[in-house]
């Protein structure tokens, strides 16, 4: 979905929880280990030089970048409804000497063609979502895959406590399905759907995952 007037007006969660703590997200992010996480998850994916990828939630860049850098040849965009964070994510892009799209849009309405991208990325990004957010994130991302692409995935993977501290006082919102992100992706008509061994983390239980277009 392009940012109309409809999407102007519709609510999300900035990157940090807070549209105040924004200048302080990548500090932050750092300092908790994201990248390390990023990567991981990057370096699962089997990238190929001709792919197009999508990173949903994108936020300040720091993921979409990551991937550019890592493959400069491949075809990168970035998504994210939140302007300020996408101003942000060209910023640095530019800074980096990195040419990646960056659209303004929400992930449960995503404007792109059937079977764009061989790749789809969600990091840090699924827990903002209610449920029927999930859901409907989920199958827009299905949707926007092209036949043997892959969908992947890293977040807060667990129930109650187990998400930590952190967690819960920036991000309270909707953790307490988590842990039925596997679910709510074969619901969506991935054909196979992998959960790698969830880790502990200053942030709280991580856990990455794949689904299969």
């Amino acid at each position: 979905m392009s940012a109309g007037a409809t999407d102007r007006q519709r609510t999300y969660i900035p990157a940090a929880g807070y549209d105040w703590l924004l200048p302080l997200y990548d500090g932050f992010a750092k300092l908790m280990g994201s990248e390390a996480a990023h990567r991981q998850l990057v370096d699962q994916a089997d990238i190929e030089p001709s792919h197009h990828v999508l990173d949903i939630g994108c936020g300040t860049g720091n993921l979409t970048l990551l991937i550019k850098r890592l493959h400069p040849p491949i075809d990168v965009v970035g998504l994210d409804p939140d302007p300020k964070a996408l101003a942000r994510a060209r910023r640095k892009a530019e800074a980096q000497g990195f040419a990646v799209r960056l659209d303004r849009g929400f992930s449960d309405q995503l404007p792109y063609a059937e079977a764009s991208f061989d790749r789809v990325f969600s990091a840090f990004m699924l827990h903002h979502l209610t449920p029927d957010e999930k859901e409907k994130t989920l199958r827009e991302a299905r949707r926007v895959l092209r036949s043997g692409g892959a969908f992947y995935a890293l977040d807060f993977g667990g129930t109650g406590r187990a998400n930590g501290v952190i967690a819960h006082l920036f991000h309270h919102a909707h953790l307490e399905d988590q842990h039925r992100i596997p679910a709510f992706m074969r619901e969506a008509g991935f054909a196979e759907v992998t959960e790698l061994a969830p880790r502990a983390t200053i942030v709280g239980r991580v856990s990455y995952w794949r689904a299969s277009g």
